[in-house]
């Protein structure tokens, strides 16, 4: 995040590189909440990121470009789209990406609670890979928890983003496994 996008400001890719070391196996997925993504992807790239996502909305008619310069570093490349923005916006691409990154809130901030009809686009989006013989995930960010997650998989997201409902109250174990609980009977 960088504080023009949306109105907070998070890492940068210092942190990717500093942590990349402790853990070759972990995946690093990097989903970018910035005004310029086709500015700061390269220094992600470079820190360790294996999947950069970066809105639609901040890149207009830089997307395609964008989408093939990260692919052509080696690293799978998604596309997300905040609330209100259709999926109209995003399907002239959708043979161009592995992951799109539907966001259930405003981004921004953590805490925040689902915003039901977005799941109607992870449907949409669903169907879509479904009728062009696509493999792109599905993965949603906002308002995940244990009542929320199973919502969002039977709409057919294949990845959950979670943070504040992991970190509450310090107990990370005992929630991560209160999320995958409240899933486990849909898969």
């Amino acid at each position: 995040m960088d504080g023009h996008f949306v109105p907070n400001i998070t890492f940068g890719p210092i942190v990717v590189e500093k942590i990349r070391p402790i853990n070759e196996e972990l995946f690093f997925d990097v989903h970018l909440m910035i005004s310029k993504p086709q500015d700061y992807y390269e220094a992600f790239a470079d820190a360790g990121a294996q999947l950069i996502t970066f809105h639609v909305e901040a890149t207009g008619r830089q997307t395609r470009s964008l989408l093939q310069k990260i692919r052509e570093r080696g690293l799978q490349a998604g596309l997300s789209l905040r609330p209100k923005t259709p999926v109209s916006e995003i399907e002239p691409y959708l043979d161009d990406v592995d992951l799109i990154l539907v966001m259930t809130v405003e981004p921004g901030f953590g805490g925040q609670k689902l915003i039901p009809g977005t799941l109607n686009k992870v449907r949409e989006l669903m169907r879509m890979r479904e009728s062009k013989g696509l493999s792109y995930l599905l993965q949603v960010d906002g308002g995940i928890n244990e009542d929320t997650a199973s919502l969002a998989v039977a709409a057919g997201s294949d990845v959950l983003v979670a943070g504040s409902s992991v970190f509450s109250g310090g107990k990370i174990r005992d929630n991560l496994r209160a999320l995958r609980r409240s899933v486990a009977s849909l898969r």
